[in-house]
Formats: C-alpha cells, sequence, structure tokens
C-alpha cells in the first residue's frame, strides 16, 4: 500500500457486500465455512454492524458485530476482524474498530465485547493500549480446538476485552511510565533467548503482595512464528500465562496497559495490570 491508495472505511448493508466480507474470511482463515452473508445481513437489520475497509474498491479488512444481552443491558459483540494478509500493520484494524465505536454510538451502545488471544502482541498493543479496553476474565480454551491457519496446534484461550465507549474515544496506556529495566526485572514472567532470537518462557515469580498496586506479564513480540517454529515453546508460554492471569483475575487485578518496547534484542512485551 502507498500513500496514495487512500483507505475508505464504510458500515455495509447489500448482500453483495456481505458476500465479499465471506470470501475475504475464508482467505485470511483458510476456512470454508466462513460466516454466511444471510446471518451477517440479519445481524445488521437487527443492531449489528459489518464495516469494511477499501483501497482503490477492493474490499481488503472487515469487522463483524451483533447484538448481545446480559439480562440487565444489550452491548455490542465484536465477534470479528480480518484484514487481508498484504494491509496489515497499516492501521487498518484501529481505523475500523474506531468506525465501529462511531457507529455503535449512534444505536445507543455504550460497551463493546470481544476475545482475542492474549499472546498475539499486536492485537494486545491494540485493543489495551490504543484503544483502552480492559479485562479481567481469562477464558480457557475459548473455542475448543481450532484447526484454521492461525490457531491450530495450541488451546484457543482468549481474553474478554470490554471496550466502555461512552467514556473515552482512545487512550495510549503503552508507557505508563515505567522504566523498561523495572519492568523486564519485575515481571511474573521470565524467559530465555534462544535460537532466531525468539523467547522461551523460563520461570515465574509469585503473585503480587497485597500492597503491590500495578503487575507486569510478558509475551513474546512475534507468537505466531514461535507456533510455526517450535510448538512446544508455545504451548509452554500458553500454560504458563494462562496460570498467571487467572490467578491474577481471581484477586481482583484487570488487565489496564500494554507497554510496547522496540528494542530488538528484547523478544518481549508487557501486559500493565492494576486492582479494580
Amino acid at each position: 500500500m502507498t500513500k496514495s491508495q487512500e483507505i475508505v472505511i464504510r458500515s455495509l448493508h447489500r448482500i453483495e457486500e456481505l458476500e465479499e466480507v465471506r470470501k475475504l474470511e475464508s482467505s485470511i482463515w483458510g476456512e470454508t465455512d466462513s460466516i454466511p452473508a444471510h446471518q451477517t445481513l440479519t445481524a445488521v437489520k437487527n443492531g449489528g454492524l459489518v464495516i469494511g475497509a477499501y483501497c482503490e474498491g477492493k474490499l481488503i479488512g472487515f469487522q463483524y458485530s451483533f447484538p448481545g444481552f446480559n439480562g440487565q443491558s444489550a452491548y455490542l459483540c465484536s465477534h470479528i476482524l480480518g484484514i487481508d494478509e498484504r494491509f496489515r500493520n497499516k492501521g487498518i484494524g484501529e481505523k475500523l474498530k474506531l468506525a465501529q465505536r462511531e457507529e455503535a454510538l449512534k444505536l445507543g451502545y455504550s460497551l463493546i465485547t470481544w476475545t482475542y488471544d492474549p499472546l498475539e502482541s499486536v492485537n494486545g498493543y491494540l485493543n489495551i493500549a490504543k484503544l483502552g479496553g480492559v479485562c479481567s476474565t481469562y477464558i480457557a480454551n475459548c473455542y475448543g480446538e481450532m484447526e484454521d491457519l492461525l490457531n491450530s496446534g495450541i488451546p484457543s484461550d482468549r481474553f474478554l476485552v470490554e471496550w466502555h465507549i461512552d467514556k473515552k474515544e482512545t487512550t495510549d496506556s503503552s508507557g505508563q511510565g515505567m522504566p523498561l529495566d523495572f519492568v523486564m526485572e519485575n515481571s511474573l514472567i521470565q524467559w530465555d533467548t534462544v535460537e532466531k532470537g525468539l523467547p522461551v518462557p523460563s520461570f515465574t515469580r509469585p503473585l503480587p503482595e497485597q500492597e503491590c498496586e500495578t503487575a507486569f506479564v510478558a509475551l513474546p513480540k512475534d507468537f505466531r512464528t514461535i507456533r510455526v517454529t517450535n510448538i512446544q515453546a508455545a504451548n509452554e508460554w500458553r500454560m504458563k500465562t494462562r496460570d498467571i492471569f487467572t490467578g491474577l483475575f481471581q484477586q481482583g487485578w484487570q488487565v489496564t496497559g500494554f507497554m510496547k518496547n522496540s528494542m530488538t534484542e528484547i523478544p518481549v512485551q508487557f501486559y500493565v495490570l492494576s486492582r479494580k
């Protein structure tokens, strides 16, 4: 994508547009059982949203949401966001989410929820640091064993994110004002660097004492490469982070920040947690 290629974001309502969404979803995840257009059309007509990103008239990304209800209030369930591989890491995901927020507010929603793999650092940075979502729920093996291109080989653990869209548009909680050395030393998960500079978890620290106000948890910068090249290390990251986050959430902690570092010799990023 060049600077001259403008990205157009808009809501989708026609069956022809939604069929293009289905085809893009199938190409991204390598699945034949993508969400049928008649289902997304029904959702759009009943409080849901499908938002598309276009480059030179071609659909290159989308976001699909449907209404949810918890017995007391309605909210928007953000089910899936996908971007053509050639257009990733260009800020399109953030554009789709901000458009989702704008359209959701028009429909009267104040809360959007979704799940994502907590080991996917790009998603963590967007969902927590950029958008200002928070998380205090960990779902182990949320979708069972998944065989698609992005999820096969390890349990499908997920964070449940809450995005309170009526309170703020975006936030940048990527730094938190903490020195990197301090964060590294106090991370509840420590790591060793092995072949190709990839991190492998080495040991975990005890959960913080009651008087502590901030906690840090490391995660790999590039979990997808670890999963492809070292499935044992990928599962070690999964199980150690599962144990840490489950314990923290049970003690009343929540993820409120994400610390991104650009130092190539440090192969991890960090979640920042605070007490509710």
